[in-house]
Formats: C-alpha cells, sequence, structure tokens
C-alpha cells in the first residue's frame, strides 16, 4: 500500500480536506472506492482492494466528508451529493488520476453516480452498489430499516458499536453476518474516528440532493448496478431502476446478498468490475 507512515493523504475540495489511502501502481487503471452512509474507508477492507490490485488496477478508498479523517462540517450543513461529487474529483486530482472506474456503496453509489453525471470525461466506468436513483417509490427501505437508519447516534462508543450491530442483523444476511467480525469492524471505525452526528448530516445532503433520473438516462460511459436480491434497506427496485434508466447498463442481481459488503459479495463484483472496465479498452 502506497501512504507514508504517519497519515495517508489528503486532498483539497476548497475548504473540505479529504482522506485517501492508495493500493498498487498509479500506472495502472484506477478505481475510486465511495463508502456509504456513516461508513469509513475501510469498508472497502485490504483484502477487497488487493484483488483488484491483483488483476491491474491502481485502487484508491477515501473518506466522504463527515466521516473518518476527512473534514467534518457543522450542524446546518447545505451540502449536497453534489458537492460529495466534487470531493471525488479533488482526490482523483491529488492523485493525478486522469480517469477512474467509480464505484461506490449505498449512498457511495448515489456520490458515483452523481460524479458520473456532473464529470462523465472524469469517469472511465460507473458501479453502483446496492443503490438508488433518489425517485419516490424505488428502493424503499422496510419500516425496520428505516427505523435502524435513522436513529440518532448514541452517546458512547460501546453503545453506538451496540446499536450498529442491531442494525446490521435487520439489513444482513443472516448466514452472511458474523458479530465478532462485525463488532470488530465498528470498534476499529470508531478508534479511527468517533464523530457522532457526521451520518445525519450525509443522510440530509441525500435528501436534498432530489433524484437523478435525468441525468442517469444520459450518461455516456459504461455502467454496472449491482444489487442483493434480499436488501431490506434500500429494496432491489432501487437497483432495478438505476440499470433501467442508464443506458445498457449492466445489471448483476447477487443470490443471498442483503444490504451486505462483506467478503462472500466480493469475488463476483471484483469480476464484474474487471470485466467491464476490460471492456473500455479500444
Amino acid at each position: 500500500m502506497d501512504g507514508h507512515a504517519f497519515g495517508m493523504p489528503r486532498a483539497l475540495n476548497d475548504t473540505i480536506a479529504l482522506e485517501y489511502e492508495t493500493f498498487g501502481s498509479p500506472d495502472d487503471p484506477t478505481v475510486i472506492c465511495q463508502p456509504g452512509l456513516g461508513n469509513q474507508l475501510l469498508l472497502f477492507a485490504d483484502g477487497f482492494c488487493e484483488a483488484f490490485v491483483d488483476r491491474g488496477f491502481y485502487v484508491i478508498r477515501m473518506d466522504n466528508r463527515d466521516a473518518g479523517l476527512s473534514s467534518m462540517t457543522t450542524e446546518g450543513a447545505d451540502y449536497t451529493l453534489a458537492d460529495m461529487a466534487d470531493d471525488v474529483i479533488a482526490v482523483l486530482d491529488a492523485a493525478g488520476v486522469d480517469d477512474a472506474v467509480v464505484l461506490g456503496v449505498s449512498l457511495g453509489g448515489m456520490i458515483a453516480q452523481s460524479t458520473a453525471i456532473a464529470h462523465p470525461s472524469r469517469v472511465r466506468a460507473l458501479v453502483s452498489i446496492m443503490s438508488t436513483t433518489g425517485e419516490q417509490g424505488f428502493g424503499t427501505p422496510t419500516a425496520d430499516a428505516m427505523v435502524a437508519l435513522t436513529r440518532e447516534p448514541a452517546p458512547t462508543i460501546a453503545e453506538q458499536v451496540a446499536q450498529d450491530l442491531e442494525a446490521r442483523r435487520i439489513w444482513s444476511n443472516p448466514d452472511w453476518f458474523d458479530e465478532d467480525q462485525m463488532r470488530a469492524y465498528f470498534a476499529s471505525c470508531y478508534d479511527r474516528s468517533w464523530a457522532p452526528g457526521g451520518s445525519g448530516r450525509q443522510f440530509d445532503a441525500v435528501v436534498r440532493s432530489g433524484d437523478r433520473a435525468e441525468g442517469l438516462a444520459a450518461l455516456p460511459m459504461p455502467a454496472l448496478v449491482v444489487h442483493g436480491e434480499n436488501d431490506t434497506l434500500i429494496a432491489p427496485s432501487g437497483g432495478e431502476r438505476t440499470a433501467e434508466l442508464i443506458p445498457d447498463a449492466e445489471l448483476l442481481v447477487l443470490d443471498g446478498m442483503s444490504h451486505d459488503f462483506v467478503y462472500q459479495a466480493w469475488p463476483p463484483i471484483i469480476e464484474a468490475v474487471t470485466a467491464l472496465t476490460a471492456r473500455t479498452f479500444g
């Protein structure tokens, strides 16, 4: 992994500092990864990133604003997904990358879509994973999932880990859910950065951004849309609608997957992204 030992590279979008890490050689095609709501770049585990490096990619994983080691905004911040898309471009600029496969999970998928819409020349291909278009009636969560998603932050790290585990049980495949592994993941995230309230501001950005239907329908680049067949947080109709709107998009529905970004889902995603990128050469 590239980067210096005492802190990783940072990019600037105006006053917003963006933390990112890199794997592999910058001479290879780049995939840049956007995590979901409240998540940090640790969502994209080393093994996931290294699997892409093994297939000839340069990988960038980043913290979105209001998460991880990137800048925290304040209550009442009025940014949108378009601003978060500009954050992605700031990271690509800082890393010296002209264009990239832009891959996002959940909220990250919305950011990836917004990046492709606003900056098409910088997006070699779009990969939208367990996400949706922002349109009403698509990707609607179950009532239990919505309650868990919108709970107020817990007052302590220990209570927040317990709350996160409770939510994850609601929208994970129970056969894929490993409580000890998830507990360690959440603890590592909060050891790295504890910033209650950031995910709420990210959620507000989604709400104020509206839908992306018109922009998605005009996208010129290849696209892969991935969704779990059992997703209870963003229903499969969100992915189906995304693929319906984007011209010639490939839809990959994964058996057994709910709103899970765990190692069981990695192999088909990695292979599909590799094949998608190969088609962009020529």
